[in-house]
């Protein structure tokens, strides 16, 4: 598609579990908008209902856009949404569907393009983005967010977004659902992850009640460390170090992926990796693991906080590659 001087930018949609994202970009990558609204959780609650959160991002859509939209709507080239959880057969979740209608409907009313990537790419390319991370052959990348805690093989971008393949990660639950479930438990709004993470740098000293994750091959289960983590927070004789058991839990998931990370290297003898999510924008894990790799040959890489965590720009991203590539 031929560029003018006024159909130049993407427009970014997504619409993820607990947050509503848009955003503009021109044909150079350059942010131009970045809006993003959390979704409200009760107080107390560990999570939204799908047919909730759809409701409060079809609330929140017009809003964000008009925000990020003033005087640039004329301007649009391509429109590019987040239209399942990853980039596999049979993956859907229905909040996705009110970033895609709305999509859509933007699309028509401006006859130009509409382009569906996954979720998943969306974090991915705003963390490679943001790291400077070059894409363009195979790396290792993992997601970790509130819902997931997956360790990726991934190859280079093409019109139909990222190949990406699942070598290992969790058989239960995520990182994200045990530091909001501790968080939630110490009274914290839900998500949690940036209070606690707050909460693992200030402390002075650590706990030992938590024991190691244990792994089998690539694979971790993490029920056991947040039943341990639970209960210590619960204990009368614990009162008072919430934040030094908050510090050694955070520490127990560094050491994994630690583990984790020199397994994944020496099988697929891939050096690059690549953290995105919500739970890699914590400083304490990400000082914690640059600091262990600083003397081994492996390139870890994790994007900016603000891009790590749930975003639209990402998705903008792999709709200017894919219209100019």
């Amino acid at each position: 598609m031929k560029e003018t001087a006024e159909k130049n930018l993407i427009l970014g949609i997504d619409t993820s579990n607990y947050k509503t994202s848009v955003a503009v970009i021109d044909r150079s990558g350059t942010i131009l908008s970045d809006f993003r609204k959390i979704l409200k959780v009760k107080q107390g609650e560990r999570g939204l209902r799908q047919s909730d959160a759809l409701f409060q991002h079809i609330e929140e859509l017009p809003y964000l856009l008009k925000q990020a939209l003033p005087e640039k709507a004329g301007r649009l080239c391509a429109v590019a949404v987040s239209s399942r959880p990853r980039p596999q057969e049979g993956s859907y979740m229905p909040v996705f569907k009110a970033g895609v209608s709305t999509a859509y409907s933007i699309g028509a009313a401006c006859g130009i393009p509409v382009y569906e990537f996954s979720h998943q790419e969306g974090h991915l390319s705003a963390a490679a983005y943001s790291a400077d991370f070059t894409v363009n052959k195979e790396f290792l990348a993992y997601h970790l967010s509130g819902g997931t805690c997956e360790l990726l093989r991934v190859s280079s971008f093409s019109k139909t977004g990222y190949n990406i393949e699942i070598l290992g990660g969790t058989k239960d639950i995520s990182f994200g659902q045990v530091i909001d479930r501790a968080g939630v438990l110490l009274g914290f709004d839900f998500p949690a992850g940036e209070a606690m993470d707050h909460l693992a740098q200030k402390a002075l000293s650590e706990t030992k009640l938590l024991k190691k994750i244990p792994l089998s091959g690539l694979f971790i289960n993490l029920s056991g460390i947040d039943t341990q983590c639970r209960r210590a927070l619960s204990a009368p004789e614990q009162r008072g170090l919430e934040d030094a058991v908050i510090k050694e839990l955070f520490t127990r998931i560094a050491e994994v992926l630690l583990i984790l990370t020199e397994k994944a290297v020496k099988e697929t003898k891939i050096k690059q990796v690549l953290f995105f999510g919500g739970v890699a924008s914590s400083a304490y894990i990400r000082n914690y693991i640059k600091e262990a790799l600083q003397k081994k040959e492996i390139k870890a890489a994790f994007g900016s906080p603000a891009l790590s965590q749930d975003n639209a720009v990402g998705t903008a991203l792999l709709g200017m590659r894919t219209l100019w590539q």
